[in-house]
Parts: structure tokens; sequence; C-alpha cells
């Protein structure tokens, strides 16, 4: 069974993105937020694979409890 997921941060983390394929940090362990750095081993949880297709700012999901998968949904008004 896997663990709940660490609130890393209770605020998506705005950053402004290149074109590409990024790994965000599902359980909120990663020293390296929002990004994963393999913290979650043994952990049952697992990162999420994103594709940015234009460059741009990407508000990523900080409190790891978003309905929108690795992007902010404002989950992180209601913990």
């Amino acid at each position: 069974m896997a663990e709940k997921p660490m609130v890393a941060k209770k605020a998506p983390f705005v950053l402004e993105m290149k074109p590409g394929t990024y790994w965000w940090c599902a359980c909120g362990r990663s020293s390296g937020q929002p990004f994963c750095d393999g913290s979650h081993k043994g952990t049952g949880l697992g990162p999420l694979k994103h594709d940015v297709t234009a460059e741009g700012k990407v508000a990523w999901c900080g409190c790891k409890h978003s309905k929108a998968g690795c992007l902010c949904d404002g989950s992180h008004k209601s913990l």
C-alpha cells in the first residue's frame, strides 16, 4: 500500500519552463521540488510525467493533493 504524499509547500511552484518532458514529484519528499529526485523509493508513490509544449510559466502543485495531477488546482487552500 502506498504512503500518503507529504505536503512540500502550501502553494504552487510557479516556474518559467521550456518545452520538454519533466517528472513531477508526487510524494513530496524530493529535495529538488517540484521535480523528482528519486526520494519516493520505498513509498509506493512515483513521479508523474508531464510534457511542457510551449515556453512559459507553469504552476506546479506544491501540496501534492491537486485533482489536476501535477498542476495546481488550488487544493492547498483547503489543507
